[in-house]
């Protein structure tokens, strides 16, 4: 499916959160990889949005280590992850 002004991101901190921030970060997907960085993945449906949750990051003081836009819809984008 294709969304001209949203998409799936994913965005990389370097600080290590749980699961339970999900619902903090509008039920996004919130997983810790083995080098401590958390991966915060889900549906962004425009720019303003984005920003939003960009400043939801910068407000809890984590170091941004990455944003990406993802292609793929639904689901499948978790377990491919942004090459595959």
């Amino acid at each position: 499916m294709n969304h001209p002004r949203g998409g799936v991101y994913e965005l990389v901190v370097r600080e290590p959160l749980d699961a339970s921030w999900s619902e903090w970060f509008d039920g996004f997907t919130i997983t810790v990889s083995e080098n401590r960085e958390t991966k915060i993945v889900g549906f962004v449906t425009d720019q303003t949005a984005l920003h939003g949750l960009l400043a939801r990051i910068r407000d809890l003081n984590l170091t941004v280590v990455s944003v990406a836009r993802i292609e793929g819809d639904g689901e499948p984008w978790l377990e491919k992850g942004r090459d595959g």
